[in-house]
């Protein structure tokens, strides 16, 4: 509407100047030059676009969409097209849904949905669904495949790891279905999973069963190691006592008696000493200082 009213007054201007003065105009040639100097103006302000950062600017001249897009700044336009602005930031969509599991039950997921527009791909998706493609091809995508990708995982799966495993399987679906149309998907982070109250008693119940008996298994496995260690440190001292059993034989103790017998003789107190007991050994009758 601007560009002809732009228009309309440079051909008023043009006019104006052409005319000869009267009565009701009586000096046109400088009202003529005021008025082609507005309508130039306003004709430049519509040839200059601002695109906003974290935007691109897509242009569309009676229905033909340019592949070139327009970089956040100013960019100079026909004055004639119009420029139709898409965001290209990082965008949230926050999805609450009832989804089946694998057992068939129902529960209630929260899933965020983290996307942007591809910059290039903004004038195929202009063309092909319009600026507002969250609503004609994202969202009912992403229910689409949560429903999906859910439907393959038991209820009690949900409440262990495998739960970052099912964000990926849904990022990874929605990918092959959106990227295509110029839709980048960043991440599909679950916020929540709601089961019925009985079933999560349920599983939690189990969960805590199956920990227990991981946790005596640790203790039985525990106490076998100390039982074997307790055997083989017996058999080592059995082993031990064996060694030194065999190696007393008559006579090395016959041996260490004349030494004995040796030190007390040398001895400066006085003692009796009866040699020729039973084995040859010394007795000691008595000591005293």
């Amino acid at each position: 509407m601007a560009f002809f009213i732009a228009l309309l007054l440079i051909v008023l201007g043009i006019i104006l100047l052409a005319s000869p003065a009267n009565r009701n105009v009586p000096n046109p040639k400088p009202t003529g030059v005021i008025t082609i100097l507005a309508g130039s103006a306003l004709l430049i302000y519509k040839s200059i676009v601002v695109v906003p950062a974290g935007n691109v600017g897509v242009v569309d001249f009676f229905g033909n969409v340019s592949s070139n897009v327009l970089k956040p700044g100013i960019n100079l336009v026909n004055p004639f097209a119009k420029v139709v602005k898409m965001n290209i930031k990082t965008r949230e969509i926050k999805e609450a849904t009832s989804v089946p599991t694998q057992e068939g039950l129902s529960l209630g997921l929260e899933v965020s949905l983290l996307y942007h527009l591809d910059p290039e791909k903004a004038p195929e998706v202009y063309k092909t669904v319009g600026p507002i493609y969250e609503e004609v091809i994202l969202v009912p995508q992403f229910r689409s495949v949560i429903r999906a990708v859910t439907s393959g995982y038991e209820a009690k799966a949900l409440y262990t790891s495998v739960r970052e495993k099912l964000a990926t399987g849904i990022t990874s679906e929605l990918k092959k279905i959106v990227e295509v149309r110029g839709i980048v998907v960043e991440s599909t982070p679950l916020r929540n999973i709601q089961l019925p109250a009985k079933v999560a008693d349920a599983i939690e119940e189990k969960l805590r069963a199956e920990q227990e008996s991981q946790r005596m298994q640790f203790v039985l496995e525990k106490e076998r190691l100390e039982a074997d260690r307790k055997r083989i440190e017996g058999q080592g001292i059995a082993d031990f006592q064996k060694i030194v059993s065999e190696g007393l034989n008559k006579e090395l103790l016959q041996w260490k008696g004349i030494e004995a017998t040796e030190k007390l003789a040398g001895s400066a107190n006085a003692k009796v000493i009866v040699v020729g007991g039973k084995d040859g050994l010394p007795l000691i009758l008595n000591s005293e200082k």
